[in-house]
């Protein structure tokens, strides 16, 4: 299996070339659940150890079914398919244009949720134009063991998030431990309680909210991922959901920009705009550094093939 791999804002991403499983055509969401369940060893051998950690994000190239695209992409983390990524999309157009594949300039992707607008500013920078995004219910309070009464909002970036500032300690590397544990258990509460997304989707990701640390940023933040690993980049999908949250609340006015940090440091500069139909439509711009070409074996009698089960 032929591999590129890249880091947008410190969070990895692996581009699967060629050697995937063959998903036939169709709707991308349609494959992309074909994917999770006729293939369900797939993603963790790819990104799970002894290959990966669980803080890897992969995304599956795909011959695109619209030709005005340049590509199709279906993300995934060692837990499955993901929606939509945002810093992987960044990371898809480095990438591309690393293998020189495609040039500056806008390009059209298929993603699972629709296509999405992206643009390569230059060799290490991209910006994307995320899908709609909505506040989905505002100051939802759960009782957390541990934590006592949490307060946050439900909001759609491309995934369902949990986004609250109820944050349980410093937005610090030093504590990503401690974020992560209280993120666990606050989307182990919102599963008891029955909290969700629209149409009774899984809320899968948890976000914390605070100050920035740096001067040049706006906002800080934690977001713990699907498999359980932390997003070492402020988020794309997240920081979309955040900002879905900020317009609903007219703390940030359509087309001014927001400096979102992530608990290592690392900035996106984001912004929206609102479309004909009132929606938030979020444009997220950050850099992605390519760091590896590789070839994956899987050896039929490796018996940590499909990768070591946690």
């Amino acid at each position: 299996m032929r591999v590129i791999d890249s880091h947008t804002g410190g969070e990895p991403t692996r581009l699967i070339l060629t050697g995937g499983p063959d998903l036939g055509t169709g709707p991308l969401a349609e494959r992309a659940a074909q994917l999770a369940t006729s293939h369900a060893d797939f993603c963790a051998a790819v990104l799970a150890e002894p290959r990966g950690h669980d803080a890897m994000v992969g995304a599956l190239l795909l011959p695109p079914e619209d030709p005005a695209c340049v590509a199709a992409v279906i993300y995934f983390n060692p837990a499955g398919p993901l929606g939509m990524c945002g810093h992987a999309t960044i990371g898809l157009l480095v990438s591309l244009y690393h293998l020189g594949r495609i040039g500056l300039g806008q390009h059209k992707i298929e993603t699972p949720v629709g296509v999405i607008l992206a643009e390569l500013t230059s060799p290490n920078r991209g910006v994307v134009q995320n899908v709609a995004s909505y506040r989905h219910s505002k100051d939802v309070h759960i009782d957390v063991p541990g934590q006592g009464r949490v307060t946050g909002d439900v909001a759609w970036g491309g995934n369902w998030f949990f986004l609250t500032a109820d944050c349980p300690a410093p937005l610090l590397p030093a504590q990503v431990g401690r974020l992560t544990g209280a993120a666990l258990a606050i989307r182990a509460a919102l599963d008891r309680a029955g909290v969700t997304g629209a149409q009774g989707a899984r809320i899968d990701h948890v976000e914390f909210c605070g100050a920035a640390m740096s001067p040049q940023a706006d906002g800080r933040n934690f977001v713990l991922c699907p498999g359980g690993a932390y997003d070492r980049s402020p988020c794309g999908t997240g920081s979309s959901a955040k900002l879905a949250c900020l317009a609903a609340d007219d703390l940030l006015a359509p087309d001014t920009p927001w400096v979102q940090e992530s608990v290592i440091g690392s900035c996106y500069t984001m912004r929206y705009h609102l479309d004909g139909a009132g929606q938030v439509i979020p444009t997220i711009a950050g850099e992605a550094y390519v760091t590896a070409e590789a070839c994956l074996v899987f050896a039929a009698q490796d018996p940590y093939r499909s990768g070591i089960p946690v």
